[in-house]
């Protein structure tokens, strides 16, 4: 253009020359900036080796400027494919020495090992008129366990007084399964009833027993891994949902001071983790936790009758992670959950489905919603049903939507310890 113009306005001819030349140095002078520092620009990225499942992992990505000059850059972070993210882009102008935190979320939604790839950063420098691509070497492995942060936020609904507006219900305890502490120094509020008149004629003072909650007690979480716990929400499958629960209860038990275990199964038997308390119990369950794998397979309830029956000697309370769709499938299973209903406590925990409940309720606005939503009202009342009949047969029921398993089920855990019947 500027020879254009100079061609036809003879007299710009130098100032054409000026500006042509001028844009040239600065082009020269910016490839140079830009090139001129073999790594301008040093990243990193921050994110924990384990990864909770289902929940908001935080991902941090530092950029800091080495060279001497301010620099625009535009960052391509390599995220795992799992994540299915092709735009976000990170951009900003820093200065000398400076660094820049960029942070975004990860939601996991399966278990296993996912891959964060290498990113590459655009770079600029001041004028615009050059640019240079670096590859940034960031290729990692992470992995994604059941998620610890829900059980940190659990025990702490449970132990510090936040029951009630969390959902977790404070049951009085009924009925007398404690065992003696200690005898110590009547203070107000004791029970008068809990005296000890011996200790209090030798101390010539009250002196009153102390009881604590009865330890030392079995709770097994078994899992159905068949598939009908394959049935998605919120992103997670039903035995997702189950594992990750599991993992709340095993850590509550444990921290009431019974022992945890684990039982899985499908057409055959999986892990079988004997209930202990002991420290590492707990890290024990989280690896078993984090390796169950679905079998595609109808689930035996008579192999895990056979299988409680030889590794579960002691009376214990058992709470049975399933998925029942039909009537029929219920009541094949029934017998064998008579059975182990005679020996142990049984809890059957299985699931609502929100999405019916979303469309039974919802206004159909043709013939064919009306039907869709009448479907609907059939598929919920034959869950109830189900959980009616298995009440009937003296099996303890929990019928819960997918978000409000762990709470439900950590109600279940403290109401029969407040009944003793564990």
């Amino acid at each position: 253009m500027l020879f254009v113009v100079a061609y036809v306005y003879p007299q710009v001819n130098f100032i054409a020359l000026v500006l042509l030349a001028t844009i040239a140095g600065l082009t020269i002078l910016d490839i140079l900036l830009v090139f001129s520092s073999k790594s301008p620009l040093e990243v990193s990225r921050h994110v924990k080796e384990r990864l909770n499942l289902g929940d908001e992992n935080p991902v941090e990505l530092h950029v800091k400027n080495n060279a001497g000059q301010p620099v625009h850059f535009s960052l391509v972070e390599g995220f795992p494919i799992e994540m299915q993210e092709r735009s976000k882009v990170f951009s900003a102008t820093l200065l000398p020495n400076k660094t820049k935190v960029f942070t975004y979320q990860f939601k996991p939604n399966t278990r296993g090992i996912f891959q964060f790839n290498d990113a590459f950063i655009l770079m600029r420098s001041f004028f615009f008129l050059a640019s240079r691509r670096i590859e940034v070497p960031l290729q990692e492995e992470v992995h994604v366990y059941p998620s610890v942060l829900q059980m940190k936020r659990y025990e702490l609904l449970v132990f510090h007084q936040q029951k009630v507006s969390s959902g977790i219900k404070k049951i009085r305890r009924l009925g007398n399964n404690s065992e003696f502490e200690q005898i110590k120094s009547y203070v107000q509020g004791d029970e008068i009833k809990k005296i000890n008149w011996k200790a209090t004629s030798r101390r010539d003072e009250l002196m009153v027993n102390q009881y604590q909650e009865e330890k030392s007690q079995s709770m097994y979480c078994i899992i159905d891994k068949s598939r009908s716990m394959q049935m998605e929400y919120d992103g997670l499958t039903m035995l997702d949902h189950s594992i990750n629960s599991a993992l709340v209860l095993s850590n509550i038990a444990l921290k009431k001071g019974d022992k945890a275990g684990l039982i899985t199964y499908s057409n055959k038997i999986g892990v079988q983790l004997p209930a202990e308390r002991s420290g590492s119990q707990m890290r024990r369950i989280q690896e078993a936790l984090y390796n169950q794998k679905t079998l595609y397979m109808e689930g035996d309830f008579n192999l895990l009758y056979q299988s409680v029956r030889k590794t579960v000697r002691s009376r214990s309370l058992l709470v049975l992670f399933t998925n029942f769709e039909t009537e029929f499938s219920m009541r094949r299973a029934i017998p064998m959950l008579r059975r182990l209903n005679q020996k142990h406590v049984l809890v059957v925990v299985f699931f609502e489905n929100h999405g019916l409940q979303d469309l039974a309720f919802s206004k159909p606005n043709n013939m064919f919603e009306v039907y869709q939503s009448a479907v609907a009202e059939r598929m919920i009342s034959l869950k109830s049903k189900i959980a009616r009949e298995l009440k009937q047969n003296g099996i303890q029921t929990v019928l819960t939507l997918p978000e409000d398993l762990s709470v439900n089920t950590i109600n279940k855990y403290l109401e029969l310890k407040a009944k003793g019947a564990i």
